[in-house]
């Protein structure tokens, strides 16, 4: 996997990011199977303020990865609220779909207020509709 994003131009920084993430994606599948796609939904909305979908359109992708396109910032603020969300789920002993929903927001927001923090301190937005391969290659 490492040689693809290699191949496609990405850092050896961004790719090391990616499958960090992809790792720590890994776990919540195994979590929550089935309901993935809704309650990582939830976690995007909490910390960013957009559902893959909306984010996917603020990109301009259609049937492109979302993370393959993210920048460092948005890519280490998905794994911030996946792995809180991940590790809040284990502590509360979340069940079902209401207490992984519970957990997904919590996780999320965790990452949310970090992330609005780092905008106020930079005094930028990190979501971006850039692509991460269009900034790379500027």
């Amino acid at each position: 996997m490492k040689e693809i994003y290699k191949t496609k131009g990405y850092t050896n920084d961004w790719i090391e990011k990616r499958v960090r993430g992809i790792a720590i994606q890994d776990e919540l599948t195994d979590e929550w199977d089935k309901e993935f796609a809704i309650l990582t939904a939830e976690i995007s909305k909490a910390t960013f303020e957009l559902t893959p979908y909306e984010y996917k359109k603020l990109k301009g992708l259609e049937q492109e990865n979302l993370r393959d396109h993210m920048n460092d910032l948005e890519l280490i603020f998905t794994m911030l609220g996946e792995a809180t969300t991940t590790k809040i789920a284990l502590k509360k002993d979340s069940q079902g779909f209401l207490g992984n929903r519970e957990a997904a927001v919590e996780g999320g927001t965790v990452a949310g207020v970090a992330r609005k923090e780092l905008e106020h301190r930079i005094r930028e937005k990190v979501v971006s509709a850039e692509n991460y391969l269009q900034l790379h290659n500027k």
